[in-house]
């Protein structure tokens, strides 16, 4: 929980200082006065001012935000002699980089961490695919347990090496968005007798990236053998008389490809208010056995099923991805614009209706998902840190008021009119706005305690 706790004010605290900073930054290259630079908003916790004509450096209580407040005539009289240091006496252009500025930090961090991700080094599970579920389009198309996809292609001709697990998820989702067909070469786990599997993602019913998505394409969890971990003292899986390290080979007569395959049996293997018994065949060692298991029932979210207490499956095969500085700035590029992109067209199919609204995150999830990230190391927790920083960056040039996007459209207004927003419309554009963030922070704060309450 303090690990959790401590990541994420970190997480907030980066992304808030990049971002108020890249304001900040182009203000003062621009000749425009700052009065404050506040990390956060309500009480002031600490304040910093070399002098009283300087800018004013503040940590406030709440930490979920920030804001550089600039000299403007609209906002306070200023003297005479100060005016041409006024943000609302600056040329368009000028005001219009002020305000760009603070996205493009974000973005340009994220280049940055994705690529020092990358230098590190990442330790990922390797492309081997467990079996996909029965009718989805990864059987479909003839991919297996343990098949390791080795490379992609969009159209047969042009091939790109996977490296990892996510990086062939991130693939297929970028074609199923695109409703593309993708071309895989995949061999066996000890990569020999390689083929061409071509999966055609062009038909889905829906663009909607979630886990029903997914599982229509049939990409799960990485490959894990169908061996046990550690048993649990008096669990069905005990008393059947299966040990760690056990390897399953079949169930009721039917081969266990994979762990994921063998979980899908024990939970499925229940009738009314109790276990099936199953038949299982474990190798232990150098010799066989039979064993007859009998699941306990759980009741889970409405659901019945097995349980057999005891850990299924081993860890996947992992693969360190590190790439050299060129080569890792090239990708940091690369995956923040491929984010951006995908970042932008979600949020375009919420707000028409072809995307559901449960893909909105709010700070408990970003707060649950920046602890698990440190805990697995450095380079997964910038990646974590950069992906949070581009859905900032993004977020903030929607033309929405109340968000720097929503000032650039003012300001484009301004330069095809030749005259400013008028006072009223600010106000009426800006109640607006405030209404209509207030209802999306309320919609993913949902999302964020349903998630944590298992109901999503």
């Amino acid at each position: 929980m303090i690990v959790t706790l401590l990541a994420f004010v970190v997480t907030l605290g980066i992304l808030i200082v990049v971002h108020e900073y890249g304001h900040y930054r182009v203000a003062v290259a621009c000749g425009v006065k700052v009065l404050r630079f506040s990390v956060g908003f309500g009480r002031v916790l600490w304040r910093r001012q070399r002098s009283p004509d300087s800018t004013e450096f503040t940590v406030c209580a709440l930490p979920l935000g920030g804001y550089v407040r600039m000299l403007d005539e609209r906002e306070a009289p200023v003297a005479p002699d100060e005016l041409d240091r006024a943000f609302n006496r600056r040329p368009l252009a000028a005001r219009a980089a002020i305000v760009v500025a603070g996205p493009l930090a974000n973005l340009l961090l994220a280049v940055l961490l994705y690529a020092a991700a990358h230098w590190i080094g990442i330790s990922e599970p390797k492309a081997v695919l467990s079996a996909p579920p029965v009718g989805s389009l990864a059987e479909s198309a003839g991919l297996r347990a343990g098949d390791w996809v080795r490379a992609y292609s969009s159209d047969g001709q042009d091939w790109a090496d996977l490296r990892s697990m996510s990086e062939l998820r991130w693939q297929v989702t970028q074609a199923a968005l695109h409703g593309q067909v993708l071309e895989l070469q995949v061999s066996d786990r000890d990569g020999q007798r390689s083929r061409t599997v071509t999966l055609d993602l062009s038909g889905l019913p829906s663009r909607d990236v979630d886990a029903a998505l997914m599982k229509t394409i049939g990409l799960g969890a990485p490959f894990s053998e169908p061996r046990l971990g550690e048993v649990r003292p008096g669990g069905p899986a005990a008393t059947a008389g299966l040990r760690a390290g056990d390897e399953v080979l079949s169930v009721d007569g039917v081969a266990v490809p994979d762990a994921r395959s063998l979980v899908e049996r024990i939970r499925a293997a229940v009738r009314g208010d109790a276990g099936v018994p199953m038949r299982w065949v474990v190798e232990r060692g150098n010799e066989r056995r039979t064993l007859t298991v009998v699941p306990r029932l759980l009741k889970e979210g409405g659901l019945r099923i097995g349980r057999i207490d005891a850990v299924v499956g081993q860890a996947p095969a992992m693969t360190l991805v590190r790439l050299g500085p060129i080569e890792g700035l090239a990708q940091g590029a690369r995956r923040t614009w491929e984010v951006s992109s995908l970042t932008l067209r979600m949020l375009g199919r919420m707000l028409v209706g072809q995307a559901s609204l449960k893909n909105l995150s709010g700070p408990l999830t970003i707060a649950d998902y920046a602890g698990q990230s440190v805990q697995h190391g450095l380079a997964d927790y910038l990646s974590f840190l950069a992906l949070v920083s581009v859905s900032l960056g993004v977020l903030n040039l929607m033309p929405l008021p109340m968000l720097d996007g929503g000032h650039l459209m003012y300001y484009i207004f301004e330069a095809a009119t030749g005259r400013p927003v008028s006072d009223l419309w600010l106000a009426r554009l800006q109640r607006g706005g405030f209404a209509l963030l207030l209802m999306m922070m309320s919609v993913a704060l949902y999302n964020d305690v349903a998630r944590l309450l298992g109901l999503q």
